[in-house]
């Protein structure tokens, strides 16, 4: 199964902020279920880098706190591992296991931010996927879908 499938649920995922917008406007984005901010460019939605929920704590614990007015820039991880559409979805969990990633953005073919993927979704689906093959390999043993 390609990631496409799950690009749905990996476009709900995706919010963005400019690299220049203050590190508190990330900390809002991130309350709650969201673990990620993409850092895109503005109007293109070209991938710069991501902020998560430790980046701005650990840049917001070297500051003043609340009068923080740190661009997200300066917190941002700037090297960050990506997918695309096209990727296997077993590959890109391989690569989340290995890098102990709890999310991958997934880009198009000019680094335009699609979405993130999450480590729960893919598995999610990949499990959903083996159970399948198992109910058509055990239909097929007992030979009830192929008379």
């Amino acid at each position: 199964m390609l990631v496409e499938k799950l690009l749905p649920v990996i476009r709900a995922r995706l919010t963005c902020i400019t690299p220049q917008a203050a590190l508190l406007e990330a900390a809002r984005l991130l309350d709650g279920e969201r673990d990620i901010v993409l850092v895109c460019t503005p109007g293109e939605d070209r991938l710069v880098g991501i902020v998560t929920k430790t980046d701005v704590v650990r840049m917001t614990g070297r500051c003043a706190g609340a009068s923080c007015t740190a661009p997200i820039e300066a917190a941002m991880t700037r090297d960050v591992v990506t997918t695309t559409p096209g990727a296997w979805l077993n590959e890109a969990w391989q690569v989340m296991r290995e890098r102990g990633l709890k999310n991958l953005p997934v880009l198009d073919g000019n680094g335009a931010a699609l979405g993130v993927l999450n480590a729960r979704d893919a598995l999610q689906t990949l499990l959903q996927e083996v159970r399948h093959e198992e109910e058509l390999l055990r239909d097929y043993a007992m030979s009830l879908g192929y008379r």
